[in-house]
């Protein structure tokens, strides 16, 4: 399989066009669901548009992780599960198709109802669902999974719950969930909550973590054999319940998905070379361009491959704790993206080769625009003056070096932001009014190769502001539990965003949760701006209101300054073995999660 190229703007452009709304009325049970409008594929669809239905069953794919496990259980607070299993292993009622912004399709439910205003939401079960055991999926185990999972479950679990009013049984094979709160988009989320089986569970402790036992679901794939931290192995159950349904046609269709678990990439890469690993996903363009001339590439047994997509940027970089009082200042953390020599480090680490992100929903119709706000967006905003971030209105751009080290000029700019913040030089230590030194603590994983290197450039010009940067890798299990809670100054931070966002921006952004244990807020924003616009951009009812409400979010967020961005790809790079291969047609997400790879790819031996 050779390269796919990267997709055009456009071709997101004309994927948004999809979305434009009708009105949130479904009269009727239904195969499918959008967030607006109506899903793209029929009721009689064969498969999903980026799937082969003819594709081969067989064979395994092997990739290599730097993170390690210590649960098996993927719907608590407490432990690290691998994390493919919660997306392999379980089935929820409804499907996504990555090929729309949002839409669903039955999976566990044959069908699904919504009232006017989407204010409850109804599915009716498939008689042949059955859990990876070979007992029935029912109306008990799903109501029981929503319960315990929003009561007991992760903290990811529980916004869904808070807005639920009642979850309630209406037939042999169907349930309604109505809510409590005007949220169009809870009736697709209620979708995708994984089902687990009610008596699996008795008489154990659904909080806790374990590796004592795999909890029964209703996915294609079951747990083999495993050790924790080195590997475990996925292995696709031939009696899968669901294998002749069109929205799984053609997925799951590798016999065995395996992990192999290393201590940072630099080894996985070498596994992978070694022949060890069967797959690796190259993050740096510049190795990507150089470092694939060893023999088993030359040789034509790996192939390099290039997944486009059309997806917002999302955000990557360096996240800073506002929590923390030294960064509650706007100016301070204006000063340290000053400091942060993204160009003189880009052409370090990447040759040059990737571009910086320049906001949430950056390369994307999604995203701020340049310049001032205007029209429907300035609107939006307005609404919200007293609590806007400088430039919010006005404009932000990332700031730009002059590619050279020594940066002088963004750092007198920084050092200008300090002072007026409160901050001054003595003895060449900055101090607050107090006499305090302003140290960061940076605390990465120790597997992370190259964020070590980006740190130890940025440690090296913070010290000329007189800011003393301790580095602190550590072990992944800490690093979970000290991020669990917010318990750093500054630290690595991905957050992916999607063709259509919604409910998840109060769990990334929202104030609501942002203190508690396992908050996605890492950075601690508590802005009645960031929750009004994430309120605006749920009730939505039109594309361009929808559109407007999330530039809006887009500018006040980046305005912000809450995280130094890192680079930016529209594509996934990907070296494989020559007997792994994907369908041509790449879906809007591209490679997403697991949804793409591996569940649309198979193996075939190729001569």
């Amino acid at each position: 399989m050779g390269s796919v190229n990267f997709l055009t703007r456009m071709g997101f452009i004309a994927v948004l066009a999809g979305i434009a709304p009708v009105g949130f009325a479904q009269a009727e049970p239904a195969h499918g669901i959008a967030m607006y409008g109506e899903p793209a594929l029929p009721p009689d669809f064969v498969s999903l548009p980026y799937a082969n239905p003819d594709a081969p069953k067989g064979g395994r794919i092997v990739w290599g992780d730097p993170t390690g496990f210590d649960s098996l259980h993927s719907f608590a607070q407490k432990g690290r599960p691998p994390w493919p299993l919660r997306f392999l292993g379980y089935d929820s009622l409804m499907g996504r198709s990555r090929d729309e912004p949002f839409a669903l399709y039955g999976l566990l439910a044959e069908s699904i109802e919504v009232g006017p205003a989407r204010e409850w939401v109804e599915f009716s079960l498939r008689e042949e669902a059955r859990f990876s055991d070979g007992s029935p999926v029912t109306v008990e185990d799903v109501i029981w999974s929503y319960e315990t999972l929003g009561r007991d479950g992760h903290g990811r679990y529980a916004g869904f719950a808070a807005a639920t009013e009642s979850i309630t049984q209406t037939g042999p094979r169907s349930l309604r969930i109505t809510f409590n709160t005007d949220n169009p988009e809870l009736a697709l989320v209620a979708g995708l909550r994984p089902i687990l089986k009610k008596a699996d569970w008795e008489g154990k402790d659904f909080t806790q973590s374990t590796l004592d036992y795999v909890p029964i679901g209703a996915g294609p794939y079951v747990v083999g054999d495993f050790e924790s931290g080195r590997f475990i192995s996925m292995v696709r159950n031939p009696d899968y319940w669901g294998k002749d349904l069109p929205l799984r046609r053609g997925t799951h269709n590798l016999d065995e998905v395996r992990i192999e678990y290393y201590g940072d990439s630099t080894v996985i890469f070498e596994a992978f070379k070694a022949g060890a690993l069967t797959l690796y996903r190259e993050a740096n363009a510049e190795a990507w361009a150089t470092q694939y001339d060893f023999p088993a590439a030359t040789r034509g047994d790996v192939v390099q491959s290039e997944i486009g997509n059309r997806r917002p940027s999302g955000m990557v970089g360096y996240v800073m704790n506002t929590r923390r009082e030294k960064f509650a200042d706007w100016r301070v953390r204006e000063a340290l993206l000053q400091a942060f020599n993204f160009e003189y480090i880009n052409d370090s680490v990447t040759g040059g080769r990737q571009t910086r992100i320049t906001s949430y929903f950056s390369n994307s119709e999604l995203g701020m625009r340049p310049g001032p706000a205007t029209g429907r967006v300035l609107t939006y905003l307005q609404k919200y003056a007293d609590d806007l971030p400088p430039g919010a209105i006005e404009g932000y751009e990332m700031p730009v070096s002059d590619g050279t080290e020594r940066n002088r000029k963004n750092l007198r700019r920084a050092t200008k932001l300090l002072q007026e913040a409160g901050w001054q030089v003595q003895d060449g230590v900055l101090v607050d009014q107090d006499g305090a030194p302003f140290t960061i603590e940076i605390l990465l994983r120790k597997s992370s190769v190259q964020n070590r290197k980006i740190m130890d450039v940025y440690a090296q010009t913070l010290k000329r502001l007189g800011i003393r940067a301790e580095i602190n890798p550590i072990d992944d299990a800490q690093f979970v539990l000290r991020s669990d809670a917010q318990d750093f100054d500054m630290t690595y931070f991905e957050r992916a965003l999607s063709l259509s966002p919604g409910n998840e921006q109060a769990l990334y952004w929202g104030s609501e949760r942002a203190d508690n244990e396992g908050s996605r807020n890492w950075m601690g924003v508590k802005s009645p701006a960031v929750d009004g616009l994430i309120n605006d951009m749920l009730g939505a009812s039109s594309q361009e209101d929808f559109v407007a409400a999330t530039r809006a979010l887009d500018r006040v967020l980046t305005a912000g300054r809450y995280v130094i961005p890192l680079y930016q790809s529209q594509i996934s790079r990907m070296a494989h073995s020559k007997n792994l291969h994907y369908p041509t047609h790449t879906p809007a997400y591209g490679d997403w999660g697991t949804s793409f790879m591996p569940e649309v790819w198979w193996y075939e031996e190729k001569q």
